[in-house]
């Protein structure tokens, strides 16, 4: 009895039903970061409200998301919510579930970012004129920036891999896509390195695409801090 067979491992390696699932992963990787991103700022300046409902209400959001596994949150909003009379398609869930849940990890990171800066420069800022929108645009978030890059890099990373969980409420990602084909061809050990090859893929892709990142962005801020200090 033959336990691994290179031919059925090179036959699916680039087998179509497994790429659709490859770009899935990496459209629901693009829109729920996009929707936590925008959710997580929000979420950063209510924590730095100086209104007290504000603070507790995104306290409590942050607490809740961190603390429960995706999983659960994932089954809540497709199983749980229509008892109460609210639906969602598979792709809605996923996509709502997955941004809720990234959203309270980048709010923090956010907000780790924005108090790096020193409160010095946005009181300088007020000193000369300028609404809390320029001092936030022009000033905090330039410099936040900075801060923010290298682990909103690791949550892309993380993102990639973490939308594999959607695969329980039958979202036909990588990994669901690679259940499907191992229930009708029996090849689980072949099947799985090939989907464990695509996500590798992908995360050392999005490496490279950071690290670049990383480096340009460094190199810009490097290059005003020159520019300053000759004047």
């Amino acid at each position: 009895m033959t336990l691994w067979s290179w031919s059925g491992f090179f036959g699916y390696l680039f087998n179509p039903f497994i790429i659709g699932g490859v770009f899935t992963t990496i459209w629901l990787t693009v829109v729920s970061l996009t929707a936590g991103l925008i959710l997580g700022f929000a979420l950063a300046l209510m924590r730095r409200s100086p209104f007290r409902s504000a603070k507790i209400l995104a306290k409590t959001y942050i607490w809740l998301f961190r603390g429960t596994p995706l999983l659960v949150q994932l089954i809540a909003i497709y199983t749980a919510l229509p008892q109460f009379g609210i639906r969602f398609t598979v792709v809605e869930a996923a996509l709502i579930g997955l941004a809720l849940n990234e959203a309270a990890y980048l709010a923090e990171i956010i907000r780790a970012g924005i108090e790096a800066v020193p409160e010095g420069q946005a009181r300088a800022a007020r000193a000369l004129g300028m609404t809390e929108r320029q001092i936030m645009r022009h000033i905090v978030m330039p410099q936040a920036f900075k801060v923010i890059i290298p682990p909103l890099g690791n949550s892309v990373n993380g993102l990639l891999k973490t939308t594999s969980v959607t695969s329980v409420i039958s979202m036909e990602e990588l990994l669901r896509r690679t259940q499907v084909l191992i229930q009708e061809r029996f090849m689980v050990l072949e099947l799985f390195a090939v989907a464990a090859i695509y996500y590798l893929l992908l995360t050392t892709l999005w490496d490279f695409f950071q690290n670049h990142i990383e480096k340009r962005f460094g190199q810009a801020t490097n290059s005003r801090l020159s520019i300053t200090e000759k004047r």
